[in-house]
């Protein structure tokens, strides 16, 4: 029962403002990633991190180096650099770009070198009405349950994986399994299409399906996955793509949630790992 406290349950229409809001915040401290990172295979440089209360870039270092934060549960966004320079900005919805000019504003006087003409999407100037604090605290609660059932199941597979991230484009928080095989005909430097992969995420809707769900996705996908009898609450999704879907609310009035879904990653690891590793079953 510990576990139901992390898994509230979510009002997928009232919350879309702060959901849409959130995931702009989000992309503007995602477009500082690209620039300051080393290059990481699967972009996993372009990715942000789960905090204790929301999400962060982590340190950034430049001529300065510096951190990003946006505490979802005070609905707050922090930025500081290593000398000891900081600035906040309360968020209630208002638009991404007065959130990359406080950005921008606060780099400059702190002596990094950005360039505000980068070739990036430029943050939408409209706000976004109907914000909630209080959404924006369950999303800040959801993302630390998942963190933490991710966290658990990611301990205990012994072959590669993938810090646990969010990114920003798509606003999903995901762990990548990789059992270290080739996709054959692939071009081997290209690890994003030549890397045997299974991916274990949780969105808080898209355009596609609009209210909050988790997904399992396999690449190449085990021929063993479409008709894989799954447990009750989850599907297979074959809409804009094939993998295991679980509706978040579906989760939430599951006797245990956080047993629930690692059971369903468990499973579906196992029936991934016999194909993709051929003869190693090790994880």
């Amino acid at each position: 029962m510990k576990y139901r406290r992390q898994f509230p349950e979510l009002d997928v229409e009232s919350m879309k403002p702060t959901r849409n809001a959130m995931h702009a915040y989000a992309r503007v401290l995602g477009d500082h990633l690209k620039k300051y990172r080393p290059r990481r295979k699967h972009w996993w440089h372009a990715s942000l991190r789960p905090s204790l209360n929301g999400f962060t870039s982590g340190v950034i270092h430049a001529e300065t180096d510096f951190e990003l934060a946006i505490d979802l549960r005070g609905s707050l966004f922090t930025a500081q650099t290593s000398e000891g320079a900081e600035t906040t900005m309360i968020l209630d919805g208002q638009s991404p770009a007065q959130l990359a000019r406080l950005i921008d504003d606060f780099l400059l006087d702190s002596g990094v070198e950005i360039d505000v003409h980068a070739s990036r999407e430029a943050p939408r100037d409209e706000g976004f009405d109907g914000y909630s604090a209080v959404h924006a605290d369950n999303m800040g609660r959801v993302l630390a349950g998942v963190n933490a059932a991710m966290a658990q199941f990611r301990s205990g597979i012994r072959l590669e994986t993938s810090p646990i991230q969010l990114w920003p484009h798509h606003f999903d928080l995901s762990m990548l399994w990789l059992p270290g095989r080739k996709i054959e005909g692939q071009d081997p430097d290209d690890e994003e299409y030549s890397d045997k992969q299974m991916n274990f995420g949780f969105t808080f809707g898209d355009e596609a399906i609009p209210e909050p769900y988790f997904y399992v996705t396999a690449h190449p996908l085990p021929d063993t996955f479409p008709g894989m009898e799954l447990p009750t609450g989850t599907r297979w999704n074959t809409d804009g793509f094939n993998g295991a879907l679980l509706l978040y609310n579906t989760l939430v009035n599951s006797s245990d949630p956080h047993g629930y879904l690692l059971d369903l990653w468990a499973t579906l690891l196992a029936a991934g790992r016999d194909q993709m590793c051929a003869l190693d079953h090790s994880s």
